[in-house]
């Protein structure tokens, strides 16, 4: 069998750029494990916002925007529309590579989220 023998790519303009391999992108373990915490915290606020405003009704959400989606499209649809859209933001951070960014976000919905409600529910 015959070995094939690729000729050169005629340069038209210019000098041909160099061939250069890009290594993949190294892990980073504290990314990996700041977006897991975001996400567990965006699960436990939305467990936690849909029993407390099952159990006190809507007065209790304090999120306007969240409000009126519950008004227009039930608890469970606004709160899973509401907790998709965090989720995958907070992901495209994470791909992105901005690390500390989440990590702050972390740090918020727990301090304005996940504890404020489980002072409510629990307390």
């Amino acid at each position: 069998m015959a070995t094939l023998e690729y000729a050169p790519s005629p340069q038209l303009y210019g000098s041909s750029l160099p061939k250069q391999w890009s290594l993949p992108p190294s892990r980073i373990r504290f990314g990996d494990v700041v977006v897991i915490a975001f996400l567990v915290a965006q699960c436990l606020d939305g467990i936690f916002t849909y029993v407390g405003v099952a159990t006190f009704g809507n007065g209790i959400e304090a999120n306007p925007l969240i409000a009126a989606l519950m008004i227009r499209l039930g608890h469970g649809a606004a709160l899973l529309v509401a907790k998709a859209i965090a989720a995958a933001l907070g992901i495209a951070l994470h791909i992105r590579g901005v690390h500390a960014a989440v990590a702050v976000l972390v740090l918020f919905y727990i301090a304005t989220a996940v504890l404020p409600w489980i002072a409510i529910l629990f307390f």
